[in-house]
């Protein structure tokens, strides 16, 4: 946990370093007395019509799946706006596949085809589920989903940057999304 939490201090660290020095190139041609504006954080209910940018053709698809997991339907969308784009047919260097890129020996695993959009939803839903179990930490399971249960396993816990990343997209798309349906 505290090497974690130093990591996530010295990327900040280098962040704010990278932000000043850009600050001061830009503040030699502007005037000094300008403020950065933040963005504001996202709020429930943000989107207009609150419901889930899903394309309607997949939406029975994540509303059965999050029914069938216990996992919030903004979250689940969260996970496929991260890995697919929403793009059904898609398939990653490392074969896996789908709106929710699973693995065919994780959908095999679940007796379920990863080819089908349907069921492709709903093997990402389940084995996150298994994940959210066996690590009790939701940023755990969204990076052994994206990295393998493997390397988590062998990190101890600590986030490498990759899933540090995709745990930090994921997160933030959820919480743009919250409560929607």
């Amino acid at each position: 946990m505290r090497t974690r939490l130093l990591i996530l201090l010295g990327v900040a660290a280098i962040a704010c370093a990278v932000a000043v020095a850009a600050g001061a190139r830009s503040d030699r041609s502007a005037s000094s007395n300008i403020v950065p504006r933040l963005p504001a954080l996202p709020t429930v209910g943000r989107l207009a019509s609150n419901r889930c940018p899903i394309p309607s053709r997949f939406r029975p698809a994540f509303t059965k799946a999050a029914n069938d997991s216990g996992f919030q339907l903004s979250m689940l969308v969260a996970v496929a706006q991260v890995e697919s784009r929403f793009v059904p047919n898609a398939v990653s260097t490392q074969d896996a596949r789908g709106l929710l890129q699973v693995q065919p020996a994780t959908g095999a695993s679940l007796n379920l085809n990863v080819n089908d959009p349907a069921a492709n939803v709903l093997a990402g839903a389940r084995y996150l589920r298994i994940l959210l179990d066996r690590y009790n930490r939701t940023d755990l399971a969204l990076a052994a989903y994206n990295a393998g249960p493997t390397r988590i396993d062998q990190d101890h816990d600590v986030l490498g940057p990759i899933s540090m990343r995709y745990v930090a997209n994921v997160e933030a798309r959820w919480a743009a999304l919250a409560g929607c349906s």
